[in-house]
């Protein structure tokens, strides 16, 4: 069972699709906590460093349906101690 799904299904403008990326965009580029703007509502996030990413793009029926999906873990991940602090240890 998902914790939390949000999805929202509309008709935009070229325009406005770019909007919806470049706050994204905007978002990814600077981490940590993000809030976006989707619409009439908005979305808060707390993106890490590093992120899984998968593209996918499909034609037929007459369209192409393009998916761009980020994943990483709701938990943050603990790194391993860098070499001068286990040295310090």
């Amino acid at each position: 069972m998902k914790d939390l799904k949000f999805e929202q299904k509309r008709s935009l403008s070229r325009l406005e699709a770019a909007d919806q990326l470049t706050a994204l965009a905007a978002a990814l580029r600077h981490g940590g906590d993000a809030d976006l703007e989707l619409g009439p509502g908005r979305l808060s996030l707390r993106v890490p460093d590093e992120l899984r990413s998968e593209i996918e793009v499909e034609v037929g029926n007459g369209e192409i349906e393009l998916e761009i999906e980020f994943k990483w873990p709701t938990a943050p991940t603990r790194t391993a101690p860098s070499q001068a602090e286990a040295g310090a240890e």
